[in-house]
């Protein structure tokens, strides 16, 4: 629509913004002032005031007049609370300004074979439409600067390629006519351009990688302009406890988490209006009148809670009070009196007895009010539920409060994530999920494969490769290889999944997997690369799942049996040694136990098994080398390999070690911790 034709254009998008901003300050108002509280309403009613005479809306403006002039005996900041009258009066005029902005609906122009307007949106859907707020945008638009400012290597580089394009037809022309310069000259000629040539296609594919990037981000800044925050939600259910607790004379907190959510404007609008049901039911029913509360040691003031969390592809929003709970005697009594529990049937437990709430038609209120007594509030979250194909749970501690749950898959979900590559698949983790990256070698790697577990913050972690999670065991034959061990948080902890390699992180807007689609439980949505291509979106929990079922590594057991190593004896009289062996040791998966000298040694090798001895040489009492001697004449211990760790690095000790039958020696002063743990791989016996 051209600006010309619809003078209301910005209009409305300030009004909204202003409006949630006068609905929210109201409240905050009624509930102790914090500090600022009139400024900013005055302010913010002001502005209003003048952008509605602007356009010339008075309807808006005088209610915002009188708005301001409800406060303007207040603005003194000399902490008087208002008025019940005033307040009752800011909020009457708060609803009919909302009212008034949420009726400017913009009508699309006729069509050009039409002389008709089509019948604007209905006002609740245009109130939920998605409004790209300040902040997005100045982020977008510096993201298209970047990716513009990059653009001036790929002027330069063109240029360059021109230049040398001449270079190289002036040097043909050469060639043919055979005149001009010498053979040698030419070749230098021929060299120099080839030269150039080569490293401007270098800067060239250097900028254009970096554009693509740059374009990357771009593309999930924009689409995530579709999606809106929750926070304007909690305000209308901020408000809607208030009038509850108004009509029933309670005194009762409003409190919020997860505002800064984002989503699919599509969810928002039933979402809200399930969970208008559910506050209302909180104040109603569970926050106790305040003799009650008193008397029960609780505060005089309720409290009810919303929270918002995204857990992987779904949003759990949650609705929690400190009052009674649910009154199970009388849910059970209204049951049996609607028929909905058989009088011949024994008691049902807690869980059935509170889904049959959400069955609707049940309700303990003794009469109808304008709030309750009905009993399809919690009908009404049932059916969003079901539309949403989400799911709803309530649960309930008499005396301290109830919790009613709403979960729903989410069509759209902003996020950063991390790119890992594993057997040739890009894929994408979220990036809150991630905890740490750690490099592993070759011989870590395989090691953590072998044991399902790496050394992390002092803690064996449960380890499987990303390659196994996704093709479930198959062979992957263009895999170089785990190079990094992802560190994640799931619901029960924290796990490792290995990765060949680490592709640096991204903005992104994931989608659902088509209904159709075949798909591993680790996978939970899929997004859209710079190229058009699709990209995998793990899922932390699935991930989590996998691991902690195991099934996995009991496939790799039975394609190739692998018994896991006995415990490692360590033998040094020096306590640094000790302790700087067995964090090695430890930390590559194998079991340790220590021994201050050979006599020790000796005794605890004939007690337990052990798959490998490794042990210092000058120690008091039995030396090393005579350690080894004694358990290769030993029938019970000639098995166990050795390796001689010393500070001696004469030829002579080395050579009387393989003698004594040692498998390895390792001199103290070149110490180097790989060498140390490719003896101890390649000795150690398994049981």
């Amino acid at each position: 629509m051209a600006e010309g034709k619809d003078p209301l254009r910005y209009f409305r998008i300030e009004a909204r913004e202003l409006v949630d901003q006068i609905s929210a300050g109201v409240l905050d108002l009624e509930h102790g002032a914090v500090p600022g509280t009139v400024a900013r309403l005055l302010r913010a009613a002001h502005t209003l005031k003048g952008a509605a005479r602007v356009v010339r809306q008075r309807e808006i403006a005088d209610r915002a007049h009188a708005f301001e002039e409800v406060l303007v005996p207040h603005r003194g900041g000399d902490g008087v609370p208002l008025a019940a009258e005033e307040m009752r009066e800011l909020l009457r005029l708060n609803d009919e300004i909302t009212a008034r902005v949420a009726a400017l609906v913009e009508k699309p122009a006729p069509p050009a074979d039409s002389g008709r307007a089509e019948p604007p949106p209905p006002a609740a859907e245009v109130e939920m439409h998605p409004r790209a707020a300040a902040a997005d945008l100045d982020e977008l638009l510096d993201a298209i600067g970047e990716a513009n400012a990059r653009m001036a290597p790929l002027r330069t580089g063109c240029l360059t390629v021109e230049r040398l394009h001449r270079s190289a037809e002036n040097l043909a022309d050469q060639l043919r006519s055979g005149r001009g310069a010498t053979p040698a000259a030419t070749r230098a000629a021929a060299e120099r351009v080839a030269g150039e040539l080569g490293s401007a296609g270098r800067r060239l594919t250097d900028a254009v990688d970096q554009i693509e990037r740059e374009l990357d981000e771009v593309r999930a800044k924009a689409e995530g302009l579709r999606l809106v925050p929750v926070g304007p939600v909690f305000t209308a259910l901020r408000r809607a406890v208030r009038d509850a607790a108004d009509t029933e004379g309670k005194r009762v907190r409003f409190e919020s988490r997860g505002a800064g959510t984002r989503m699919g404007a599509q969810l928002l609008g039933p979402v809200s209006g399930a969970f208008l049901h559910v506050v209302r039911n909180a104040v109603v029913h569970g926050i106790e009148p305040e003799p009650a509360r008193l008397a029960a040691g609780k505060p005089a003031e309720g409290t009810v809670t919303v929270e918002v969390e995204r857990r992987g592809r779904f949003a759990a929003f949650r609705c929690l009070d400190d009052g009674r709970g649910f009154d199970l005697d009388a849910l059970r009594a209204t049951a049996r009196e609607r028929g909905l529990l058989p009088s011949g049937a024994g008691q049902p437990d807690d869980d059935r007895l509170l889904g049959l709430v959400l069955r609707g038609g049940i309700s303990t209120a003794p009469v109808v009010t304008e709030v309750s007594g009905r009993g399809i509030g919690m009908d009404a979250v049932r059916e969003i539920a079901a539309q949403l194909h989400g799911d709803v749970r309530i649960r309930s501690t008499p005396g301290a409060g109830a919790c009613v749950e709403l979960v729903i898959p989410l069509t759209l979900l902003s996020m950063t994530g991390l790119n890992v590559e594993a057997g040739g698949t890009m894929a994408t983790l979220p990036l809150d999920a991630v905890r740490s990256c750690v490099r592993l070698c070759a011989a870590d790697a395989s090691t953590a494969a072998l044991t399902g577990r790496i050394v992390y913050d002092g803690h064996a972690t449960p380890f499987l490769p990303l390659t196994e999670a996704l093709y479930a065991g198959a062979a992957v034959t263009d895999s170089p290889g785990v190079g990094v061990a992802v560190v994640v948080h799931g619901a029960g902890g924290l796990f490792a999944i290995g990765v060949d390699r680490l592709a640096g992180t991204s903005a992104l807007v994931a989608r659902p997997l088509p209904d159709l689609a075949p798909a591993s439980p680790v996978i939970g949505s899929v997004s859209v690369d710079a190229d058009g291509n699709p990209r995998l979106v793990l899922d932390p929990q699935g991930l989590a799942d996998e691991v902690v079922r195991g099934h996995l590594a009991g496939a790799r057991s039975q394609a190739a049996p692998v018994s896991p190593p006995l415990p490692i004896l360590v033998v040094d009289d020096s306590i640094t040694t000790q302790m700087l062996e067995r964090g090695i040791l430890e930390s590559a998966g194998y079991e340790v136990d220590l021994a201050a000298n050979g006599e020790e040694a000796l005794e605890k090798a004939r007690a337990r098994r052990y798959g490998l001895f490794l042990t210092d040489i000058d120690m008091p009492g039995i030396d090393g080398f005579t350690f080894v001697e004694r358990t290769r004449a030993d029938p019970d211990l000639a098995g166990v390999p050795a390796i001689l760790v010393s500070s001696r690095a004469a030829a002579a000790d080395r050579d009387r070690g393989r003698a004594v039958g040692a498998g390895a020696y390792v001199v103290k002063g070149e110490f180097d911790q790989e060498q140390l743990l490719a003896h101890v791989r390649r000795l150690v016996v398994r049981s």
